[in-house]
């Protein structure tokens, strides 16, 4: 098989070299040399040479290539140096840097694997105690409790939406409309989705935003990320009567949404590994509800559509959740010129909309 594998290599070179040694005969010929012996003593001569040659060659490239004919038993093969030639040594770097593309790329789909297996372990696992909830209150006599049951299926919704944006998060790109974005309706629409939360837990949202913020973003998934704030906002705030206070604010021309809450504050321990998957800390144990994802997803979100998140606790006083939303460049990156034109608009008025969200 080896020595199959160089002849078809090498035919080209052979047949090559043939011509060569019977074009030269022919002008020797044509210039009147006859001699016989002489052409074939050249022809045996040229032909010795040129076997062995080959024959070096072959003995060169042999370990190679029984390298290239064996077959593989793991993926550190392509990492052994058996190259003798520059070109066989350029083909194992190349290998070599492929081998080390496919262990990233297994890395990442390893990594992204296991954490949506373990979150839907513990997703799960929280589900039990609403569903548990609820069919306490199907088996109770006389009119069942609307109020305790629909606080269950908030619970429901909540943790599906989580799930729902996990498995869609590797998959970013292709759900990402980005538009501009009025900050003040926004949150008052995820307010309005919680304030069932907000009357059970006795909290208060306080909104500070003037209509003039506007943001390139993308609605659906900052809704997403805005809620998980609230959520821990409320869940974190265990007396009654507290606010979460929202607001907007205008940083060196950059636009600033912070949601600030009253609650037991994150101990300073635990603030460095808030934004990391599966990290419930010391509050997640207290509550026992703590996915550990919902901090991590929103810093994904987040990251993904360009803009900074942050967190500042201090225990006992509060904690607050910062949305940077950067320079507005990319304000309709997600509209064409074409589109432009169709929609009756030029890049500066684009430009002077995205100007009023700071001013």
């Amino acid at each position: 098989m080896k020595l199959r594998l160089f002849v078809k290599e090498h035919a080209a070179y052979l047949i090559f070299q043939l011509i060569m040694v019977l074009f030269i005969m022919l002008l020797y010929w044509l210039d009147g040399f006859r001699n016989a012996d002489t052409a074939i003593y050249s022809v045996v001569i040229s032909t010795l040479l040129i076997l062995s040659f080959l024959f070096g060659r072959f003995v060169k490239r042999y370990a190679f290539y029984q390298k290239l004919l064996s077959t593989p038993k793991e993926m550190e093969a392509a990492l052994q140096h058996d190259a003798k030639s520059p070109e066989q040594q350029q083909v194992e770097e190349y290998l070599q840097g492929l081998y080390k593309l496919y262990q990233n790329e297994v890395q990442a789909l390893y990594a992204n694997q296991h954490r949506h297996l373990q979150f839907m372990n513990q997703w799960v696992h929280q589900m039990k105690t609403p569903l548990s909830v609820v069919e306490l209150l199907l088996q109770e006599d006389g009119n069942v409790d609307k109020r305790s049951m629909q606080e269950e299926i908030d619970r429901l919704k909540r943790g599906l939406d989580s799930v729902l944006m996990n498995a869609r998060l590797d998959t970013f790109e292709q759900d990402m409309q980005i538009e501009q974005v009025h900050l003040k309706t926004l949150v008052s629409e995820v307010v309005s989705e919680h304030k069932r939360l907000f009357i059970t837990h006795h909290v208060y949202p306080v909104i500070s935003i003037d209509e003039k913020y506007i943001v390139p973003t993308d609605a659906k998934w900052m809704k997403f990320v805005i809620g998980q704030f609230i959520t821990n906002a409320v869940k974190y705030t265990f007396e009654e009567g507290k606010k979460i206070h929202i607001q907007v604010d205008c940083l060196e021309g950059q636009v600033l949404l912070t949601v600030r809450d009253e609650g037991i504050g994150i101990p300073s321990t635990d603030l460095p590994r808030v934004m990391k998957a599966f990290f419930t800390g010391e509050n997640g144990r207290k509550t026992g509800e703590s996915t550990g994802m919902g901090l991590y997803l929103a810093n994904e979100i987040c990251g993904k559509l360009g803009h900074e998140m942050s967190v500042v606790s201090e225990q006992g006083i509060g904690t607050t959740v910062s949305v940077l939303f950067h320079n507005h460049e990319g304000a309709k990156r997600g509209e064409t010129e074409d589109e432009h034109i169709e929609n009756g608009r030029s890049d500066e008025s684009v430009r002077r909309e995205s100007d009023t969200s700071c001013n």
